[in-house]
């Protein structure tokens, strides 16, 4: 792909190169990476949906997240990150499910999990995995969640360039 092109444009340029489709679960961005995506023209023709998952109701109702999960792991987790992108993937009938979940602070952190602990889910027929990241607890609430964004971007595009 172009060195110009963002993220979002270049995942969009291949999802329609391999005619799939994609769709994200996001809680710490707020649907940021569905913005992201939506913002690229031609959109529309790879993109199911987005739902914002914030509280932990919505994660289990809608995504499907288990209530052991959110229990045991806490939303701020790698199993809970996973059970999102399975979810929504499921819901949307998506080749790709992306989602979010992390602590963007200012406040929530703790010593174990500290603002700035991210985990990005990914879920393909093929696959699901979950990545951490963890950014620097004193950048701001919004510099976080943007980083968040663009990590589950940049993740998203490498799954699917290593699947095609």
């Amino acid at each position: 792909m172009a060195d110009n092109m963002t993220a979002a444009e270049q995942l969009v340029a291949l999802l329609k190169a391999k005619q799939l489709h994609a769709a994200t679960a996001e809680s710490l961005t707020g649907g940021l990476t569905a913005k992201k995506i939506t913002d690229v023209a031609g959109a529309s023709a790879v993109f199911e949906c987005g739902v914002c998952s914030y509280s932990n109701r919505i994660k289990h109702e809608i995504l499907g997240v288990s209530e052991e999960t959110l229990a045991v792991y806490t939303e701020y987790s790698h199993e809970c990150a996973k059970e999102m992108a399975q979810g929504i993937r499921r819901l949307a009938q998506a080749d790709i499910g992306i989602a979010t979940t992390g602590l963007a602070g200012p406040g929530g952190g703790t010593p174990e999990q500290p603002v700035g602990t991210v985990y990005v889910g990914i879920s393909t027929e093929h696959d699901t995995k979950s990545v951490l990241f963890s950014f620097d607890s004193t950048l701001s609430r919004s510099a976080i969640r943007e980083l968040a964004a663009e990590k589950a971007l940049s993740l998203a595009l490498d799954t699917l360039e290593q699947l095609f």
